[in-house]
């Protein structure tokens, strides 16, 4: 036999050879190897390999979803076996909160429940049925609880969404009465397990009796008869459809919802109360007729707790809504109590404010010698622009007689205070003239009187201005000592008016304002923001341009542990350039302008006054470096529906312009105020060219003997002292347009200076009557009175 390899072979002949069959039987077993091969590859193939490992396979998602099944059923079954439900909380024997002031003095204290039970038989049908078109329209047919929305809820608050109900009125009772308004994960597997368990122990009557029992209605108010009573001053079985309406509108926001605190907040109760009446007719509980002809029921004001008499009742309110507005405490976790509550309001500069409105206001009202003396009423706040705190709030005569904070409420045109916005927005914005000129204080407009607006495309707009003045050709801070609504209007188109607002909100004045519209009327202050709202936008300005939200509350704790508060973020919401220059052409509106009056503050201050109008408020905002402060004098109706009023003929007077009593105001708190304080001036970095020009010297020297005369000196309203600025500016064809005046050589622009502070020779003497024709009147625009200075029997700070 031969060692090497059997060679392939070949084919067998006819009649077969024994190699043949060898040969076919090696092929056979080729094929059994081929196939065995083949299903290997197969099995191999199967393997997973590669970026299919990272994937589970069906069979592992099936186990793991039955796992998770088993392992939530197991969980309800143990929920439901292990919570048993509680007895009630203690929310009915509710703790007082204790509001302090900055020193730890007493300021107010809160705490009498006001709560009167009632059988369901006593709640008119109508009236339960809104309840349920309000919050659960489903009540009688589902069951206790809405996993999807627990689930949803529960999500929110994990991820720092906010908190969300979404909670059937079986959950919600279970909150009320047994458990508590926190807003936790713990608490609502509680809820959750206690609702079903509720269910299937108690009616579907005696839950929806305990829930509008138990329920928080605002106004301090527990329980529908409560809230009957609170709003409408009947029993509940007495409430009508549209009554019934409302009071189920505020179980979604008790404080947000009261029109009669939150007037500015009407339309939003409206769309509520709306929603409610429209589910009452889908669900078949009201007719469509019935519902068509049912008209929204104003509430009764507001009758305020005995202890809230003065400025407490304001200063709480204030409080309140600032730590549900952010975030620190929900409303009914609050109205529970037991909690200390620090605000940053400073005593004796509280004290201060509510003197200042009696000398300057309150003294000179005689409602029985003229009826309009009856409407007037004040609002006032001021801040400290390096902290933002909030040291002192008028709220009102008295919050027993008028339960709206005028400090607060956002229903009231702020008229020209609005106007430094507009110069901020032009500064920072690096803004030109139609004719290409950058705007800075020397900067030529175009002040006639009802001169349409140019380069706006939204159609034709020519405001007047204060008693249908022109003024002709005048710089921009003249424009702003006299409230020139023609300049203004123009400069706002110059700037953008989207800009204008931008600039409004970025300094503090918040996006949500009411008539906070970009178009050229925006300079004029049609926008209805707070006193509180404006104060901090000119705290913005005082403090440079770097603006931090204001703070009302400097600790709060609850069984003797704090509770954290916001920190307060500051940015650059404008540069400084922008915001001193600003202060700069303010700083002319008191020295030269229509708040001359705030020139008794004894101190530097820059301000700006504001008639809004019909001269239906009037504001003077202005700060030194030290304190930013707002005042408002406004009129209302003291008889339902308690509308907006003319001050005409008030405390006797023709009008009343923020130049006067507002100003007056202002400028007796800010003295008393910072009594004691080192005198500061401002330190300011103005844009390039915003230097007040200095006149030229005349051509001819006057003789030393002979003294001449100079600009502005002679008797006010005199032909040489400066009153009266040139008609036609220097310059030709200047109707159509803005001009500047500057690069046609000093001439014009040192004799705008010059008249500019002629004006303030003749203007300070007559109280600004000459020159008070702007959006802010003025006839009453010099110092304070005399005798205003002093009080007899005053003591120094120290013994305040």
């Amino acid at each position: 036999m031969s060692d090497e390899p059997d060679e392939p072979q070949q084919p067998a002949e006819a009649g077969g050879q024994p190699g043949g069959a060898q040969a076919a039987g090696a092929q056979k077993l080729t094929r059994k190897q081929r196939r065995a091969a083949r299903k290997a590859a197969r099995k191999e193939k199967r393997k997973r390999s590669g970026w299919r490992r990272i994937f589970p396979t069906w069979r592992m998602l099936l186990g793991a979803f039955l796992l998770f099944c088993l392992l939530v059923g197991g969980g309800l079954v143990a929920g439901y076996l292990l919570v048993d439900i509680p007895a009630a909380n203690t929310a009915a024997t509710k703790q007082s909160n204790v509001y302090l002031y900055a020193d730890g003095s007493p300021l107010a204290r809160d705490g009498e429940v006001n709560r009167e039970n009632v059988p369901l038989s006593q709640v008119p049908k109508h009236v339960q049925h809104a309840v349920l078109a309000a919050e659960d329209r489903d009540f009688y047919s589902e069951s206790a609880v809405d996993p999807q929305a627990m689930l949803r809820a529960a999500w929110n608050t994990l991820t720092g969404k906010g908190k969300q109900s979404g909670s059937t009125i079986t959950q919600q009772f279970v909150k009320n009465y047994y458990l508590g308004q926190e807003q936790t994960v713990t608490r609502k597997a509680k809820e959750f397990f206690i609702a079903i368990k509720l269910d299937r122990q108690v009616s579907k009557n005696d839950i929806l009796l305990g829930y509008l029992n138990t329920s928080y209605f605002g106004r301090n108010a527990y329980g529908i008869q409560a809230a009957a009573h609170a709003y409408y001053g009947k029993d509940a079985e007495r409430l009508t459809v549209a009554e019934g309406a409302y009071l189920a509108t505020l179980l979604n926001s008790p404080n947000a919802y009261d029109v009669a605190a939150h007037p500015e907040n009407k339309a939003r109760a409206v769309g509520r109360w709306n929603y409610v009446l429209d589910g009452m007719v889908k669900e078949g509980w009201l007719s469509r007729g019935s519902r068509d002809a049912t008209k929204f029921p104003a509430p009764d004001p507001a009758k305020a707790p005995s202890g809230m008499s003065g400025q407490r009742g304001y200063v709480v309110k204030a409080v309140e809504d600032w730590l549900t507005e952010h975030d620190v405490v929900d409303a009914d976790t609050l109205a529970q109590g037991g909690y200390r509550i620090t605000t940053t309001l400073q005593k004796p500069r509280q004290d201060d404010f509510v003197q200042a409105v009696e000398d300057q206001l309150l003294d000179g009202l005689d409602p029985q010698a003229r009826d309009v003396d009856g409407h007037v009423r004040a609002g006032g706040a001021a801040i400290d622009p390096a902290t933002g705190e909030v040291v002192a709030m008028y709220g009102g005569l008295d919050y027993t007689q008028q339960y709206v904070n005028n400090a607060t409420r956002r229903d009231y045109q702020v008229g020209s205070t609005f106007k430094p916005f507009v110069f901020t927005a032009a500064v920072q914005n690096g803004a030109t003239t139609q004719d290409g000129f950058p705007i800075n204080p020397n900067t030529l407009y175009d002040g006639t009187n009802q001169r349409p607006v140019q380069g706006w495309p939204g159609g034709h707009y020519a405001p007047e201005n204060e008693d249908q003045r022109s003024y002709g050709q005048l710089t921009v801070r003249d424009a702003t000592d006299r409230s020139v609504n023609a300049v203004y209007a123009q400069m706002a188109v110059d700037v953008g008016s989207d800009k204008v607002r931008q600039t409004a909100v970025d300094l503090g004045i918040p996006a949500t304002t009411p008539d906070l519209t970009a178009s050229p009327s925006i300079a004029l202050g049609p926008a209805t923001a707070s006193v509180l709202d404006m104060a901090q936008a000119y705290a913005t300005l005082a403090n440079h341009g770097e603006h931090g939200s204001y703070t009302l509350v400097e600790k709060i704790s609850k069984d003797g542990e704090r509770i954290a508060l916001p920190q307060r973020q500051s940015r650059q919401a404008v540069s400084r350039e922008a915001a001193d220059t600003t202060t700069s052409i303010l700083q002319s509106v008191v020295d030269n302008g229509t708040g001359t009056a705030a020139q008794a503050a004894g101190r530097p201050a820059a301000g700006k006054t504001g008639t809004a109008e019909e001269d239906k408020a009037a504001w003077f905002a202005g700060y030194t470096p030290e304190l930013a402060t707002v005042v408002a004098v406004l009129g209302q109706d003291p008889n339902p529906p308690y509308g907006q009023t003319p001050l005409y003929g008030a405390l006797g007077q023709a009008r009343i312009n923020g130049g006067g009593e507002p100003a007056r105001i202002w400028a007796q708190f800010t003295r008393d105020a910072l009594e004691g304080e080192p005198v500061q001036d401002f330190d300011l970095v103005l844009e390039p060219g915003a230097a007040e020009p200095v006149p030229p010297p005349s051509e001819t020297e006057p003789e030393p003997e002979e003294p001449q005369p100079t600009d502005g000196g002679e008797e006010p309203g005199t032909t040489g002292g400066g009153t009266q600025p040139p008609t036609d500016g220097g310059t030709e064809g200047d109707i159509q347009g803005p001009t500047q005046g500057q690069t046609d050589g000093g001439t014009d622009g040192g004799t705008e200076g010059g008249d500019t502070q002629g004006q303030t020779d003749g203007g300070t003497t007559d109280g600004g009557t000459t020159d008070g024709g702007t959006a802010d009147g003025g006839t009453a625009d010099g110092g304070l009175t005399e005798g205003d200075d002093s009080r007899p029997g005053r003591p120094p700070r120290s013994q305040r």
